[in-house]
């Protein structure tokens, strides 16, 4: 019997193939997409915020951060409350592209869903977020860095 991380990094890995695959020919593969979809949600949110919402260490999403600035997705601007802060924009660009991500993202949970009822879709939303949370928790309790 398979383990349930196994299960579930089988999931991310599939659905990261598909949002690539429906993405097209586009610079941004599917690890762009929680990144687009986290600072079009919220604009101006920090590098630090960005890497606590999505759970990636901070030089990963510096590192994503700087692709995205030097292709004209996102703008960075220092915070003008506290000068340690960066602070991350969408651009137009970015701000186009949004709406196929959640489209993708939406189409992508509709296949894997495909043949569930309703409220076995529920109950399986509820147990993800109860592991999340769990899993979120054990993070928070280290310390919360990534």
């Amino acid at each position: 019997m398979r383990s349930l991380i196994r299960h579930i990094n089988i999931i991310a890995r599939c659905a990261g193939m598909y949002r690539a695959d429906k993405l097209g020919s586009s610079e941004l593969g599917a690890v762009y997409h929680s990144y687009i979809l986290t600072i079009c949600n919220n604009p101006g949110v920090s590098q630090d915020e960005l890497a606590q919402n999505i759970y990636i260490n901070k030089s990963n999403v510096t590192r994503k951060i700087n692709f995205l600035e030097e292709n004209g997705y996102v703008v960075r601007r220092q915070s003008k409350t506290d000068r340690r802060v960066i602070n991350v924009y969408p651009t137009d660009k970015m701000t186009q592209l949004y709406p196929k991500i959640r489209q993708i993202t939406d189409d992508c949970n509709a296949y894997l869903t495909d043949g569930l009822t309703e409220q076995q879709i529920e109950q399986f939303r509820q147990l993800l977020s109860y592991v999340s949370e769990r899993a979120i928790g054990y993070v928070n309790s280290r310390g919360g860095d990534v």
